[in-house]
């Protein structure tokens, strides 16, 4: 508690104020001379009098009291100033405001207060979980669902895009063939970064654990729309309309269940620029009209034939049908008001009611065209343009992997105390011993700047730490987490980092890092043309874990990825210089347990278990690279795996 603090620092300042001139006024009464000729002559006469003297004392304590007290009240005038100036930037009610205020206090009189709060049983995703950690991304408004500058997403919606994400991750490492890394550096389209959209529902999502999920409402599909329909008007309708867009295309990648129609006008609508990218399949089909749309046949899908559980077509029309119930299999929604059906007024917040009444109906899923294009590269729905096209939507920058500008040497040299580690677990080291550092934002920067050795500016840093925060609450965040790391390592006696203007980067005296040193092997064996097997075992050797293991941060996973294609190349290149076939086939397989969904890596290994006619063992790692895969949800493509063949 503060109180007692400013109670005593006041009682304090009035005793200095007050105290001093009751003393002097009681013990030497009022300053009194009789003229300054006088006292002046008398002075430079016989200057060492007790008169003198105690003159000269009291004189001091009186411009001592008077000091403090022009500052006391310069202080105090200063509050008062910046008091009224809060007071005039105070936004006053207008008349309507004042009004709906009253009536709102009136109307909470009237209602009793539950003891705890009650989920909802029409917002699925309804919790009264709340987050503790003082490092929690704050982007939630609400308990069952994230808040973006694009939108709101209800919580079970978000952590699937999460999961899309990941699967965008996996495809990449399924897809990727082992190649000789440049020397220096490194750029790959499929090591862009994913929108700054799902980032920061990745931050929204990993800052705190899933609340649990209420029941949906009876008659409402996970969707959160009426089965038999409904109309959309008010300031939210077409963002809600991009919501279910989203939402129907992320229930078809996690249960292949829905198939979303759209027509085409419907699409330019809610795409804008983009509508000429999106692509169908995979749970998507786009139609001429609403005519074609109501038209399809029930069973023209079989996730979707004979009332499959929880199967359903969604419709997302720019025009109400002929009809009322033209396709009663299907659920519509039009972008319009609808005559024959429910329409929904909807609030740019999601918040939902019926047009024709007061009555609150759930809050859906809303999001503007820039989080839709973003969240429709996740679900790989999105083609992107050619480079030449004019409607490019925001192309993803190419990812540079940085190279240490530090001064070069061919091992972690042991004459530098601080080690930082980021291969495997992170860890902060001073003399061998680890360092405790307690917030995880202070734990993220420190595997951010270690894998930023040239250094990076602040706020590049405080945006990928804190994706979807306003810029404004940035800066103070990034100085109380820089601070956390210099306070842990306050024992080496060193400054671990150094800044230079706005731009931070661990500091290379004093500052040694495993990553670096792992790049510096990469570098070494990617320079040596003759003979290179010793330098990519080194490659190997360097390679402790995955870069930050255990740790799901947004910005990670680009750097993690290209750390992880080294080593998987340093054993693809020790398999190709094995003699041996079973010494190549003992490489693949160390590769293979770095990254167990590379399909090249398993294509190489079943070939050599062929060759060797153990078609046995090459058609068991077939079916155990197959069932992983699909256990992640995904698929084998292609002619990547043709164990035994």
């Amino acid at each position: 508690m503060r109180w007692p603090r400013h109670v005593a620092s006041l009682l304090l300042t009035a005793v200095l104020l007050v105290g001093p001139p009751i003393l002097l006024v009681r013990l030497v009464g009022w300053p009194s001379i009789d003229s300054p000729q006088v006292a002046l002559w008398q002075w430079v006469r016989d200057p060492l009098t007790e008169q003198n003297l105690i003159l000269l004392l009291v004189g001091l304590a009186w411009l001592l009291w008077a000091f403090v007290a022009y500052f006391v009240t310069a202080a105090t005038a200063t509050r008062v100033w910046a008091g009224v100036r809060w007071l005039r930037r105070l936004p006053l009610p207008t008349p309507w405001q004042a009004t709906a205020t009253g009536m709102a206090g009136a109307a909470a009189l009237t209602i009793a207060t539950p003891t705890a709060p009650t989920p909802d049983a029409s917002h699925p995703g309804t919790t009264t979980t709340t987050g503790t950690d003082h490092d929690i991304v704050e982007q939630a408004d609400t308990a069952d669902g994230v808040a973006l500058s694009g939108g709101w997403l209800p919580y079970e919606v978000a952590e699937q895009v999460t999961a899309a994400a990941g699967l965008v991750w996996l495809r990449r490492r399924r897809a990727y063939r082992p190649t000789r890394p440049h020397r220096h550096s490194q750029d790959a389209q499929d090591l862009a970064p994913l929108p700054s959209t799902v980032a920061a529902i990745q931050a929204a999502t990993g800052s705190r654990p899933p609340p649990p999920v209420s029941a949906p409402a009876a008659g409402l599909p996970p969707i959160g729309f009426p089965p038999t329909g409904v109309g959309l008007t008010g300031p939210g309708a077409l963002d809600a309309a991009r919501g279910l867009l989203i939402t129907a295309l992320l229930a078809t990648l996690r249960q292949n269940t829905v198939e979303l129609v759209i027509t085409r006008r419907a699409v330019d609508i809610l795409l804008g620029p983009a509508a000429p990218h999106l692509r169908p399949g995979a749970g998507l089909r786009i139609v001429d009209t609403a005519a074609h749309a109501t038209a399809l046949p029930a069973d023209a899908r079989p996730s979707l034939s004979h009332g499959a559980e929880g199967g359903r077509r969604v419709l997302i029309l720019d025009e109400p049908p002929r009809s009322s119930l033209a396709n009663s299999g299907a659920t519509m929604v039009v972008l319009t008001a609808w005559p024959h059906a429910t329409t929904w007024y909807v609030e740019a917040g999601g918040h939902t009611r019926t047009s024709d009444t007061a009555n609150a109906g759930p809050r859906v899923c809303v999001l503007d065209t820039v989080a839709t294009t973003d969240l429709l590269t996740v679900t790989g729905h999105l083609q992107p343009p050619a480079p030449d096209t004019p409607t490019q939507p925001q192309p993803q920058p190419q990812v540079r992997v940085p190279r240490p500008t530090a001064p070069h040497h061919d091992t972690i040299r042991p004459d530098k105390r601080v080690l930082v580690r980021v291969l495997g677990e992170p860890a902060l080291l001073v003399d061998g011993a680890a360092l405790t550092v307690r917030r995880t934002a202070a734990r993220q920067a420190l595997v951010f700047l270690a894998v930023h050795p040239d250094g990076v500016d602040s706020h590049l840093m405080a945006e990928a730490l804190w994706p979807g925060l306003p810029g404004q609450r940035l800066t103070g965040r990034l100085y109380t987490t820089l601070s956390e790391l210099r306070t842990a390592a306050r024992t080496a006696g060193l400054p671990i980092i150094d800044r230079t203007g706005d731009r931070y980067r661990l500091h290379p005296d004093h500052v040694d890092v495993d990553l670096w040193y792992f790049h510096r092997a990469v570098d070494r064996a990617a320079a040596i043309l003759a003979d290179p097997s010793t330098a990519w075992q080194a490659v190997v050797d360097a390679y402790a874990g995955d870069l930050a293991a255990g740790h799901a941060w947004a910005w990670l996973d680009p750097h993690r990825e290209s750390t992880r294609r080294h080593v998987l190349y340093a054993y693809a290149a020790l398999a190709a210089a094995a003699p041996d076939p079973r010494q190549a086939l003992a490489y693949l397989q160390d590769g293979i347990r770095v990254d167990p969904y590379n399909a090249d890596l398993h294509h190489r290994a079943a070939s050599i278990l062929t060759s060797l006619g153990e078609h046995i063992a090459a058609a068991d790692l077939t079916d155990r690279y197959t069932r992983r895969l699909a256990t992640a949800g995904l698929t084998a493509e292609g002619a990547l795996i043709r164990g035994g063949t």
